[in-house]
């Protein structure tokens, strides 16, 4: 049944099959195990597409149906990308659900294709990087990508799985290793990142070391994050983390721990909020960014306009015990607030919607989503969310702007274009963060957040 829901998963309507995961296990009946196999299906389909066409490709010689299609992927996912699954299971839960879903005549070229990608397999690497898996120990017999020195945009595309477009525009910025090792990193989960809260008076970092502590010593392996009071676990061991033996699930339950990506929690900083302050935090949701401001003090009028993540930060305020320092709004950031909120604020924070091509580990579909028109209409709304916080600062007062973006048109030009038309506001500080790598230290995670001033 697992294989079945994974398939719905990621052929649904809504192209965003992560978020699928949820309603078509409860759908199903799925237990959490069975879940977390939906989890790890889905999440190796959409990271590695690009790549398992073109493996696919290879062995069909021709073109076949969407929902064939769909299921090879999963099933050559599972014998190339999931060492949890056997070869045989991996196999007949493919054949199965092809003769459930599509039609029982597919079953048999299902099963053959399958059996061929397991003939083919080799251990470890070659030196034809056009047969070579990035990121395992594991080539094909016969070259399946792009040759690398005639097209280099293309093998990266298939053996990277990072739309070529998008692969262009990272080079011209960063260079072609700095690239690679980016899609390196996005081609797996990334860490989870906590962050404890310690005692009044404890000084910085003593939270960060006790939590580490904790980890190890319930044998959870675990390394202090980019960001001064985050601690890393790696994907793998997430679930290790709460365990009942280690108890942290018990501290994120009574608001001493909670996740928190390492660039959100930077762009909420560079707020300096201070006590006593109101801040308006637009596009609030999930609450991560509005409890870091309220931790200094400040009161945060919380704008959301989804009713659903509006219900995920009131359970974050309440957990973290801040409800008191916390009005939550749900309504469209870029209309008018009801009455009694619309009026100017000490500073106003923007967590703009935003291509996430800094966190493509996380929210993988997003580089299949990513274009000049999807780029056109995030603009849109930038500018509209970009204008009605500037109408909210009082006369002196802050405006951050914060994506999860690597793209200029969506950090660095969309400031400069602001401020080209908002004569009473300067820049104080920017900083554009990009996911550490194996040889470059950064963030869990990439980002660009920028704190322009009002005279």
């Amino acid at each position: 049944m697992s294989r079945v829901t994974a398939w719905h998963c990621i052929r649904a309507t809504s192209g965003m099959p992560m978020r699928e995961i949820e309603r078509e296990a409860a759908a199903s009946g799925l237990d959490a195990r069975d879940t977390g196999l939906v989890r790890a299906l889905v999440g190796i389909e959409v990271r590695r597409r690009a790549t398992l066409r073109a493996i696919l490709d290879h062995y069909l010689r021709g073109k076949t149906s969407p929902e064939l299609a769909a299921h090879l992927r999963l099933g050559i996912a599972q014998l190339l990308f999931l060492d949890r699954v056997p070869d045989h299971a991996a196999v007949s839960e493919t054949v199965d659900a092809v003769a459930r879903t599509v039609a029982f005549s597919k079953a048999k070229v299902a099963n053959a294709i399958l059996r061929a990608v397991i003939r083919d397999r080799r251990i470890g690497t070659c030196g034809d990087a056009r047969r070579n898996l990035v990121g395992r120990e594991l080539h094909l017999a016969e070259p399946v990508f792009r040759d690398p020195d005639e097209h280099p945009l293309l093998w990266a595309e298939d053996a990277l799985s990072i739309p070529a477009p998008m692969l262009k525009r990272w080079e011209k910025r960063h260079g072609r290793e700095r690239t690679h090792a980016l899609a390196k990193t996005f081609l797996g989960e990334p860490p989870l990142c906590l962050r404890a809260f310690g005692d009044a008076g404890d000084a910085a970092g003593e939270a960060r070391d006790a939590l580490l502590e904790r980890l190890r010593a319930h044998d959870v392996p675990a390394e202090p994050g980019f960001h001064p009071r985050v601690v890393r676990v790696a994907a793998e061991h997430a679930s290790a983390a709460f365990d009942d033996a280690s108890g942290l699930g018990a501290e994120l339950a009574s608001g001493k721990l909670t996740v928190q990506g390492e660039t959100a929690l930077f762009a909420a900083e560079l707020v300096r909020a201070q006590p006593g302050e109101r801040i308006l935090d637009l596009c609030a949701a999930p609450g991560g960014k509005t409890a870091a401001l309220a931790e200094a003090g400040a009161h945060v009028v919380a704008v959301d306009d989804d009713p659903a993540r509006v219900e995920t930060l009131r359970a974050t305020c309440a957990r973290l015990g801040i409800e008191d320092r916390v009005t939550v709004v749900v309504a469209d950031a870029t209309a008018a607030l009801p009455d009694e909120l619309e009026q100017e604020y000490d500073a106003v924070l923007v967590d703009a919607p935003c291509s996430n091509t800094g966190v493509l580990g996380a929210r993988p579909g997003a580089r299949w989503r990513f274009g000049p028109s999807e780029l056109a209409r995030l603009g849109e709304l930038q500018t509209r969310l970009f204008d009605c916080a500037a109408a909210r600062v009082r006369p002196g007062g802050r405006l951050v702007w914060s994506t999860c973006s690597l793209e200029p048109e969506e950090n660095t030009q969309r400031v400069r274009a602001f401020l080209a038309e908002h004569a009473g506001f300067t820049l104080a500080e920017s900083h554009e963060a990009l996911p550490g790598t194996a040889d470059e230290p950064g963030p869990a995670d990439g980002g660009f957040a920028a704190r322009l001033e009002r005279d």
